[in-house]
């Protein structure tokens, strides 16, 4: 599994095991406890989308709107920790989205993690076989900071890339600032970011860090997605990537990320009952 096949054809959500690996990952988000990987029903990137697939058509079917998509493993010590080539994509609706400052309730997202971010907001479609910088520059209305507060479902973060792509790329919520930039006034390979929780400083990077250039990360998204049959359209919000490490949160923990030319974005972490902040 050393490769990130996203072909259409290999996809089909037909298998048993397939089928399993998502009732198992729908059993953990519906209970709230995490659940064993599924990698032993689930065995290869393929497969995994395809589980990703049948769960993106049941929350669907549940009556949630898709709203874009997040792109992970952008780090290269992440991917060769994994043993993949490139990243993986999830996605990302509605109700996951949670307004800058907001505070997210204990049990909201399982094992949340956070991490910094360059989001993309679409004007335009991106439909293409093959897109370029300038598709990307001229399709893409304005660019936000952003904290994407992951989440497992698989017991302990014991993840192989089987079990991140079976679980949407082992999301949970996200926080978009509320500056709008244009792309014409910012060089986002060079973007620095500080991310601070509770005023500690605990993760740094710059979107170098981000497959070179987060417009990299958004390129690649949109040629895979068109593959797949689902491409990016107008409106929709892209995560990049991360832009430094991962970071652990706890119930009362505050976190604020600010990037370079984008501003900053922050969320709050709702106290435990008789915790105190």
């Amino acid at each position: 599994m050393n490769r990130t096949d996203t072909t259409t054809e290999a996809r089909a959500p037909g298998s048993p095991d397939i089928r399993a690996a998502a009732d198992r990952l729908l059993r953990a988000h519906a209970e709230g406890r995490p659940c064993a990987p599924v990698r032993d029903l689930v065995t290869s990137a393929e497969s995994a989308y395809a589980v990703q697939d049948l769960l993106t058509e049941h929350w669907l079917g549940e009556g949630r709107r898709l709203t874009g998509r997040k792109i992970g493993l952008t780090s290269a010590a992440v991917q060769e920790q994994l043993g993949v080539d490139a990243p993986d994509f999830g996605m990302l609706y509605a109700d996951m989205a949670v307004p800058d400052g907001a505070e997210i309730p204990v049990g909201a997202v399982q094992q949340a993690r956070v991490e910094a971010e360059v989001a993309l907001v679409l004007d335009a479609d991106l439909d293409r076989e093959r897109h370029t910088v300038a598709d990307l520059l001229r399709a893409t209305a304005f660019a936000l900071p952003a904290i994407e507060v992951c989440g497992s479902r698989i017991q302990d973060w014991d993840i192989s890339l089987a079990d991140t792509v079976a679980d949407n790329a082992s999301s949970g919520l996200y926080v978009l600032g509320n500056r709008p930039v244009p792309l014409d006034r910012l060089d986002l390979r060079l973007a620095g970011m500080v991310m601070e929780r509770r005023g500690e400083q605990v993760s740094t990077g710059t979107g170098a860090a981000c497959l070179g250039n987060p417009l990299h990360a958004a390129l690649w998204l949109a040629d895979t997605l068109v593959r797949v049959g689902r491409p990016l359209r107008a409106g929709d919000t892209v995560l990049t990537g991360a832009l430094g490490p991962m970071i652990p949160v706890l119930p009362g923990d505050v976190v604020e990320a600010r990037i370079d030319g984008l501003g900053d974005v922050r969320v709050a972490f709702a106290a435990a009952t008789g915790q105190e902040a």
